[in-house]
């Protein structure tokens, strides 16, 4: 399964996993990915999403991966390092939920934005299991995340 429909259902298990403490998840599908936000119903410039990229910007691919994560999109790059830096402080809380995979830093493909990710290399889009996979992986984002974002 590819595009659109893999990314419908993965919206559909962020709707129905999300905390309802966080609030009602906003979510953008698109054929390549999916981002989802709280707040505001207009898309937000701090997001989670997942998405397929190519292999010229995903180390160790030679297809093409899933990236699965928080995003920092500011125009003005010192706005996403402000994000990266506030999430930075409670690394310790969510990476005790996370683990090892996700990488902290510069955006793949653009390097004024900020990322919390990880990639899948060369994944299966046809496994029945990846759209389930991919919405739970960005569900534990964004349990371990957003309630760190909230704190002033």
């Amino acid at each position: 399964m590819t595009g659109r429909a893999l990314f419908e259902q993965i919206g559909e298990i962020i709707r129905g996993s999300t905390p309802t403490a966080l609030g009602r998840p906003h979510v953008h599908v698109r054929s390549n990915g999916v981002k989802a936000w709280f707040g505001d119903p207009a898309p937000q410039r701090e997001h989670y999403e997942a998405q397929i990229i190519s292999a010229d910007i995903a180390p160790g691919t030679r297809t093409c991966a899933i990236e699965i994560g928080f995003h920092a999109e500011h125009r003005d790059e010192p706005d996403n390092q402000a994000a990266l830096a506030h999430l930075l402080t409670t690394e310790t809380a969510w990476r005790a939920e996370l683990g090892d995979d996700p990488v902290t830093g510069v955006f793949l493909g653009r390097d004024t934005w900020r990322r919390i990710s990880e990639t899948w290399p060369d994944p299966d889009l046809d496994d029945p299991d990846v759209p389930f996979d991919i919405g739970v992986r960005l569900v534990d984002y964004i349990r371990a995340l957003d309630p760190h974002r909230r704190r002033v």
